[in-house]
Order: C-alpha cells, then sequence, then structure tokens
C-alpha cells in the first residue's frame, strides 16, 4: 500500500517543485505571501526548530530516518542557526551548532544549552558562555524512550509551557518506560501515547495526559490552555492535565477506566469512511481538508497576521499539502473545535509541511521535508532536499532584537506586548536568571493591568520564577475572571503537594465555583493532592449536577476517584448516594463490584 501511494504520487510529479518556484505555486488569503527562508543545499530534512531570543532559527536535520540507529552509534544529525539580519525573509548566515549525532525529533533552547529529543533520550548539549559551540557532548537527562517498533512517532514536540516546564510529546507504538539514567524500572514511568514535561530546574519528569494516537504538535492560547495536534483518528486535542484520551487501538496503561475523553473537534479533514482511504487527500477528502496525518500545532499570537487568525489553530495535513486552520470556541468547561477554511495549499505534491512558529516580527516560519508518501517512506527518504518558508501580511515591522541584552525590569516591561513570541522568550530568561528585579512590573501587570491574558501572563512567570506564593495563588482564588481562578488552582498543586490551608479552600470552591472551567481545574488538581484531601473536593465535584453532560467533567471527576475505590471501599459506597453525575455513578458502582 505505503509503495503503491508513493509510485503514484511520483508518477503524478517526478520531483519537487524548485525551492524559489515553490512559493510561488502556494495559494494564501488575500494580503499574505510566502518567502523561502532556505532551501537545499542550506537545509535538508527539517524536523524541527526553535527560535532563540535573538530570532533565529535552530532547525534540526534529520538524516538518521528511515530506521532509528542503537545508542551511541554516530549519525548525521545536524543542528544548524539560520539568520536573516536584514529582515527580508530570507537567511542571510548558517553555521553548523553541532553534527553526528542520531535520532534527533525535537529541540527547544535555554537554561545554558539545547535540549533534544533524540531517542532514547532526552538530552541537553551544554553552550553556557552562548557562543554557539557546545561546551561538550550531549548530557543524557532522561532514558527509556522505545525505537525498536516506533518509526514515525518517536518522542519529540518540545516546547517550553507557560508554566515553566518543558513540554513533549510520544507516539502509541513507542512503548517508553521512562526515567533516569541507570534507574530500577520501579523509579520509572511507563508511556506510549501522550504528553509529558521535565522540569529544567526540579529535574522532575511527569506525565501529564495519557491517549490520542500519534501525536507531533502542542502549543497553548492566550489563556494558557494546551493543544495537540494527531495522526489518525481526530487531528486536534485540548489537554487537561491528568486526562485520558481515546487512542486509535490498545488499553490505557491505566485499567479499569471505563471510558476514555474525546477530541473537541466537531470534524475530521477527510470525508469518512477508514482513515486510509484519505491517502493522497484527493475526491471528496479534498474539501473535508486533505488527509488523516497532521503535523505540526499553532496557535497564533503574533503581531502581524490579521486578528481575525488570533488564538486560532494551525496544522499542516500530509495528504493536502496544506496548512489547515480550526477555530477553537468555548463550550462548558472546554471548547470545540471547527473547521475553518484551509489556510495554505500548494501545488508541489511534495510538500510536507512538519513545524510551524510565529517569529519576532509576527510572521510564521514553516518546514518542509520535501518528500512522497504519508509519514514519509518507511523504508526510503529523499535526503536531497528540504525548505523552510516564512509566511507574512503585508509589510512586517522587523527590527533587531536580542533579549539577552534586557534587564530584568525590560523583560517584565515586554508581558505587555501583543506578539507572545517576546513573551515566552522573557519568561524564559526570568526563569534563568532568576528574576527577581522583575517582580514590581509583574505584580503591576497581574493587579493593575485590566487585559486578563495579560494578567496570565505575568502570573506565570511569576510562578517560573519562585515569585507566586502560597498567599498570592490562594487570593487569586477569589480572583472575579474565571482564568485567573484556573491557574490560580494549577499552580497551588503544581509540585504534587498542598497545605491545609490550599486544601480546604479547593474543596469550598469545589461547592461554590460557578465556571465550569474551573470547576476542570479542581477534577485536575484532585490528582495531585494526598487521598485525605481528595475527598472533600470530589464529593462536592460529584454532586454538581448540571455538569453531567459536560464533554470533560464527569470523566475528569470520575479519574480523581478511581484509585482511591479499592483502598477506600467504605468511603466510596458512602458517596454513591451523593453522586449527581450519572456516568460517575455507574463508574464508581462497576470498580466496587470489581473489588470484592
Amino acid at each position: 500500500m505505503m509503495l503503491a501511494l508513493t509510485l503514484a504520487l511520483a508518477l503524478a510529479q517526478a520531483a519537487p517543485l524548485p525551492p524559489e518556484e515553490a512559493p510561488r505555486r502556494m495559494t494564501v488569503p488575500e494580503g499574505f505571501k510566502v518567502a523561502l527562508f532556505a532551501g537545499e543545499p542550506d537545509v535538508v530534512q527539517p524536523l524541527a526548530f526553535a527560535i532563540d531570543e535573538r530570532g533565529r532559527l535552530w532547525v534540526v536535520e534529520t538524516q538518521t530516518y528511515p530506521g532509528w540507529l542503537q545508542p551511541g552509534t554516530p549519525g548525521k544529525d545536524r543542528i544548524l542557526v539560520y539568520e536573516d539580519k536584514d529582515g527580508d525573509g530570507r537567511h542571510d548566515s548558517r553555521k553548523v551548532f553541532a553534527q553526528d549525532l542520531a535520532n534527533l525529533s525535537g529541540i527547544e533552547l535555554g537554561f545554558g544549552g539545547v535540549w533534544l529529543t533524540q531517542a532514547p533520550y532526552l538530552s541537553f548539549i551544554p553552550d553556557r558562555n552562548g557562543d554557539d559551540v557546545p561546551d561538550g557532548p550531549p548530557e543524557i537527562l532522561l532514558d527509556g524512550w522505545d525505537i525498536k517498533k516506533s518509526q514515525h512517532n518517536v518522542v519529540n514536540g518540545l516546547h517550553w509551557g507557560p508554566d515553566g516546564w518543558l513540554y513533549g510529546l510520544n507516539g502509541i507504538q513507542s512503548n517508553s518506560l521512562v526515567g533516569k539514567p541507570g534507574a530500577p524500572d520501579a523509579e520509572r514511568a511507563f508511556l506510549n501515547c501522550g504528553v509529558w514535561r521535565y522540569h529544567p530546574t526540579r529535574r522532575v519528569f511527569e506525565i501529564v495526559a495519557w491517549g490520542t494516537t500519534n501525536p507531533w504538535g502542542l502549543d497553548w492560547d492566550d489563556w494558557g490552555e494546551m493543544f495537540i495536534t494527531n495522526c489518525v483518528i481526530k487531528h486536534l486535542w485540548h489537554v487537561v492535565p491528568g486526562a485520558h484520551y481515546q487512542r486509535m487501538y490498545g488499553e490505557d496503561p491505566v485499567k479499569g477506566l471505563f471510558g476514555l475523553m474525546e477530541s473537541p473537534a466537531d470534524h475530521i479533514h477527510w470525508g469518512g469512511g477508514p482513515w486510509t482511504e484519505s491517502r493522497g487527500g484527493k475526491g471528496k477528502h479534498d474539501e473535508a481538508g486533505g488527509g488523516h496525518a497532521h503535523v505540526g500545532a499553532m496557535v497564533y499570537l503574533g503581531d502581524n497576521w490579521p486578528d481575525r487568525y488570533r488564538n486560532t489553530l494551525f496544522t499542516v495535513n500530509l495528504h493536502g499539502n496544506r496548512i489547515s486552520n480550526d477555530t477553537l470556541e468555548r463550550k462548558g468547561s472546554g471548547y470545540v473545535a471547527r473547521h475553518a477554511p484551509d489556510f495554505l495549499r500548494t501545488a508541489d505534491t511534495w510538500f510536507r509541511g512538519l513545524e510551524l512558529k510565529c517569529g519576532p516580527d509576527g510572521g510564521v516560519y514553516v518546514t518542509d521535508w520535501v518528500d512522497t508518501g504519508e509519514c514519509h517512506n518507511y523504508k526510503v527518504a529523499d535526503k536531497s532536499n528540504g525548505r523552510i518558508y516564512k509566511v507574512t501580511y503585508g509589510t512586517p515591522k522587523t527590527a533587531a532584537v536580542d533579549l539577552r541584552a534586557r534587564s530584568d525590569r525590560d523583560l517584565a516591561a515586554l508581558h505587555v506586548h501583543k506578539n507572545d513570541w517576546f513573551v515566552r522568550n522573557a519568561r524564559r530568561l526570568l526563569q534563568e536568571r532568576g528574576g527577581k528585579e522583575a517582580v514590581p512590573g509583574l505584580e503591576k501587570i497581574l493587579h493593575e493591568i485590566p487585559d486578563v491574558t495579560r494578567k496570565l501572563r505575568a502570573l506565570w512567570t511569576l510562578y517560573a520564577i519562585g515569585a507566586a506564593p502560597e498567599p498570592l495563588l490562594l487570593g487569586l482564588m477569589d480572583h472575579p475572571d474565571e482564568h485567573v481562578r484556573t491557574w490560580a488552582v494549577r499552580l497551588s498543586v503544581d509540585a504534587k503537594s498542598a497545605s491545609d490551608a490550599v486544601a480546604h479552600k479547593l474543596a469550598a470552591m469545589a461547592a461554590a465555583e460557578p465556571s465550569p472551567k474551573v470547576r476542570l481545574a479542581l477534577a485536575s488538581a484532585v490528582q495531585r493532592l494526598p487521598v485525605e484531601a481528595r475527598w472533600p473536593i470530589l464529593e462536592a465535584l460529584v454532586a454538581r449536577e448540571e455538569d453531567k453532560d459536560d464533554s470533560n467533567l464527569p470523566l475528569m471527576a470520575w479519574y480523581g476517584i478511581h484509585p482511591l475505590v479499592p483502598s477506600h471501599r467504605d468511603r466510596a459506597v458512602g458517596l454513591v448516594p451523593k453522586i449527581r453525575l450519572p456516568l460517575v455513578r455507574e463508574y464508581v458502582a462497576r470498580a466496587l463490584a470489581a473489588s470484592r
């Protein structure tokens, strides 16, 4: 099937469009333009990239694929740094940061070096003086990611979250047992498809959520809600910490859950029927969106594109040779993702976009693997080419930028910038430095700026630099805005501990909180609390009859109760009459029967 598809596409177009011609054959909405930022031979096999605080692109060239190399085997993967000094949308300089690497699939920058997903490792290449020369070989921070069975769904997707953690993804065939090098199995976490995170200074690894299939793209909106994109089954998921999502096949690692959460998307990007029939993206599948394979995720938060695109999600559809766009509409505790018109389409059937990110001028960079086939080729890949495009609206305002030179106070002031690129980089730099001189400016934004999204930015950074003490978070749990209350709850349990004061406050909120969004944060927070602190919160949440038809709340409440049933049977039995959420009542009864 794979070979037949590859041959069919090759007959239709024997070679990719030349690099200079490819942007001209792309269709984008009126007012937009696509430029070639880099093309072969200056870049080949660009699998992932990050943008540093100077606006430079750090690109992973993955020439290992297909066929991941065994640990310790030198490869041909490289990390290159591209810079556009004159702001014309095309790179002026290119340098090799590191080479002879293997199995690279993700990259992020910060804390004195370069972070890499490099199955079976999460590794770190130090460059503490910032001279773009490694201080030494890669340091192995974590190991255990599987490369035996997985091909195109290995560990990937490194991004800094608003809370100061490093987030990543893992695919369904990568049955991984992750931990610190040398750790016994009992100290490791099992993960296949799902979302994980790692704290850069605490050196703690956690699984955030389980499920989906082959996720390869994540981002956050203006309110700090995470969304991931996915290949096969539905393409988009709203990530709630502690959630267990539907998957293509197999069982969730946690046994006896009975029910899994669904995608918020109200559509699929193929014309119905078996997903395998959408390969090629033609006929009825073209109008629907092109196919089942999606790579990359970007919630646009820049300042160059029109405001109608802000807080909408973009992902690349491999079969459809296009960039798709979904709007994110609030519903109850979560969202509904609706299909917007395709944003970019190309006549080049070799277009295989993989990742897209917004830069300092608000323009968006898109990497293109340039090949045939689905999920690239299992047995052969064309390693002679690769592209990076830049998509802008009108004439962007360009200026040299180097946030490293900014003071803590200046970095705090950037938290009101319209382009979230400045905010994310300012937050990371302040987290690296400790950022104490930024505290007064951040507190001013949190308490005095009326825009809630700016308040949240300040809160996240205060937390990341260790300047959001418990009294502040407790006070914000009474804030008039639901988004602020949501994050006060999340951050109060981020370290998997809570004082009696926090536990009592969360229980009181569970009984009286008017917002389903905040109630979802409470249901999520339960899983990070000691057992005795969980019961009052859960008892209040399952009594909220108004949540019985919510897409998230019944299952999230159940996930909090589930591990307590076998060890606290009497209390679980006593809970049943108080439950006003039919699904939770059914599942508790089933769990009680199964634990006899």
